[in-house]
Parts: structure tokens; C-alpha cells; sequence
């Protein structure tokens, strides 16, 4: 039985992520935010992500999917909106918090027999697709993929495979209820794909369907 941890795991893609995992035999650690998952983990807080990596230290962890995400800028105006906090809580919660979780879990993932890191960016964040507006949230997940493909590289030689995806326009409270896909087909797509994940496709940005999606 794969073990799976998923950050952000109380509701939206995250919940229905852990619904498909453990519908199909997987053991998920499900965390998100203070009380909200089964699990506490704020990727936003360094000493909680030291924290529960420190718990867990003889458990081998067979793929990690950094879900949590925040999309706090939807519909600022740019003559007035965007604050600097906002930018440094989105920062701190879709790049530095994924970075952190992936660097503090690696000792369990280096126990498998192939690791795996799944990052769920947005093709909000690819430079093909700049409509304006939503800068933060935008910028966050462009780092994100950045991000995702350089771990990439530096992790390949050690076994460890590194998937990054557009989870699709999904109807969540971020996503809407005019959104395209529901969160079932989200997360059922977003599964057979991190299932997928290999040292042969590592570094992909691929979309919930399995379409590589450009940078």
C-alpha cells in the first residue's frame, strides 16, 4: 500500500484528492491548517512543516502532493489593490510553503523505492497565458513551476520524480460554480497522473488530463 500525504487536504481538489487516493488503496495522510484536516499542517508556518516532518521520521512516504493554495487577489484592481501583505502571504503559502514541505520531507521520500513530489500549480501561472490582472496569485504559481522543474533536476539522480499540474478550472469555492470540470474529474485525472509520475516524465507541467501544458 502506497502512503501519500496531501497539504490543504479539508476541502476543494484537496479533499476529493484524498477521497481518489484512498478509493483506490492508498494510505493518505491528509493535512491542511490548524483544525481543519485530520492532520495539522501550516505550510505557511516553517516550525509547523519542522514539526510534523520530525513526527514522522521513520515513516517512508511513498509521494507527496503539495495541494494548499491561496487565490487572495481575485478581482483586485490595480490602481488600488494587490497590498504587500498580500503578496507575502500568497508567497508564503504557494512557493516557499511548498519548498519547505518538499525540503523537510525528502528523508521520507528517499525510502521509497520511487519517490514522488506532485506540485498543483495553475496555467495561470504559464507565461503563454497573460490576460492580466490576479498578479499575485499568477506570479505565485509561475514559481511554482519554476520551482517544480528545477527540483526536478536536482532530485532525478536520487530517485525522486517531480510532477507539476493544472488541476483544470474546477468548481470550488476558488474555482466558482461557472467553472468548467467538476472536483471529481479534477482529482480522478490529477491521480491517474501523479500515479503516472516517473523518473522518465519528471519535470513535465501537465494539465489534469495528461496534455503538457507549454511554460
Amino acid at each position: 500500500m502506497s502512503r501519500i500525504l496531501i497539504t490543504g487536504a479539508n476541502r476543494g481538489i484537496g479533499a476529493e484528492l484524498t477521497r481518489e487516493f484512498r478509493s483506490r488503496g492508498s494510505e493518505v495522510l491528509a493535512t491542511a491548517r490548524g483544525s481543519g484536516g485530520e492532520i495539522a499542517l501550516d505550510v505557511s508556518d516553517p516550525a509547523s512543516i519542522t514539526d510534523l516532518a520530525e513526527r514522522m521520521a521513520d515513516v517512508e512516504l511513498d509521494t507527496l502532493v503539495c495541494n494548499a493554495g491561496l487565490y487572495p487577489d481575485k478581482g483586485h484592481d490595480l490602481a488600488d489593490g494587490f497590498p504587500s501583505d498580500m503578496w507575502a502571504e500568497a508567497f508564503a503559502v504557494n512557493v516557499t510553503g511548498v519548498f519547505l514541505t518538499v525540503q523537510a520531507f525528502l528523508p521520507l521520500l528517499r525510502r521509497a523505492n520511487l519517490g514522488r513530489v506532485a506540485i498543483i500549480s495553475s496555467q495561470m501561472g504559464s507565461s503563454t497565458r497573460a490576460p492580466g490582472g490576479s498578479y499575485i496569485y499568477r506570479s505565485s504559481k509561475a514559481a511554482a513551476v519554476n520551482l517544480g522543474r528545477n527540483l526536478a533536476v536536482d532530485l532525478k539522480p536520487e530517485g525522486i520524480a517531480v510532477g507539476i499540474y493544472h488541476p483544470g478550472w474546477v468548481r470550488t469555492d476558488m474555482g466558482g460554480q461557472t467553472a468548467e470540470i467538476s472536483v471529481e474529474e479534477s482529482a480522478k485525472g490529477l491521480v491517474d497522473r501523479i500515479e503516472g509520475l516517473s523518473l522518465e516524465n519528471t519535470g513535465r507541467f501537465e494539465t489534469w488530463d495528461g496534455r503538457e501544458h507549454p511554460f
